[in-house]
């Protein structure tokens, strides 16, 4: 199931995307709102996967309004006027669709949203990898190649046996895509690949010649876990 917002000033435009949700052969739980303020705090406590965004609007454009999301989900722009194609492009939006939206052109950019989300979304026990959008690509690494990760504000950086991948994300989240018998937080802004662990200090962690601190809050349990097998 796909969940899914639409956010548009006129009600007939999100009458026609609440029809064509309902015709799609893709799940999708859809949720309309025409004032951007109660989206955005729909927002903030339901997170969703797609965001259907009308640009003019009254109060607050389209564009002003993705912008103000820290962590967006993907968007697909819905609007009369073609010139903000090239906005759209460097937000790295899903897909422009012009009013009046076709079924089968609104179909077309639901489907691929629907692929952006299988290869995004949180991994199953079966899988040894990830993907993770950086940039303007998605890249797949490989959970063992996992060192550690950083928090750095709304980004992550991912440090692998490689290279380190920057990624918008929060470490909470990315946390829930990792094996937790793997992976354990020693800090608010760290998480650790157990098996990557050389040496532990007092409240320092070491990995590849890179100090990480355990802060108190995770202390204990870090202990705890680390002492079973010692």
């Amino acid at each position: 199931m796909m969940k899914c917002l639409a956010l548009d000033d006129e009600p007939l435009a999100l009458e026609i995307i609440a029809d064509f949700a309902a015709k799609a052969p893709v799940p999708m739980q859809l949720k309309t709102f025409e004032n951007a303020a109660l989206a955005l705090r729909y927002l903030q406590e339901e997170p969703v996967d797609l965001i259907f965004l009308d640009i003019k609007m009254p109060d607050i454009t389209g564009i002003q309004f993705l912008k103000s999301l820290k962590q967006p989900p993907m968007v697909i722009f819905t609007t009369a006027y073609e010139e903000y194609a090239l906005d759209g492009f460097e937000l790295n939006v899903v897909d422009y669709l012009l009013k009046p939206i076709p079924f089968e052109r609104f179909m077309k950019a639901v489907i691929r949203a629907q692929e952006h989300l299988s290869v995004t979304q949180p991994r199953t026990a079966e899988t040894d990898y990830i993907f993770v959008k950086t940039e303007y690509k998605i890249i797949k690494i490989n959970i063992e190649d996992i060192l550690y990760i950083e928090a750095l504000k709304d980004y992550i950086k991912i440090y692998t046996a490689h290279q380190p991948v920057l990624t918008l994300k929060s470490l909470k989240s990315f946390e829930s895509r990792l094996p937790k018998d793997k992976f354990m937080r020693v800090h608010r802004s760290y998480l650790v690949a157990m098996n990557k662990i050389n040496s532990v200090e007092r409240n320092t962690v070491m990995i590849a010649n890179q100090s990480i601190p355990i802060s108190e809050g995770y202390r204990d349990r870090f202990y705890d876990v680390i002492t079973r097998y010692s």
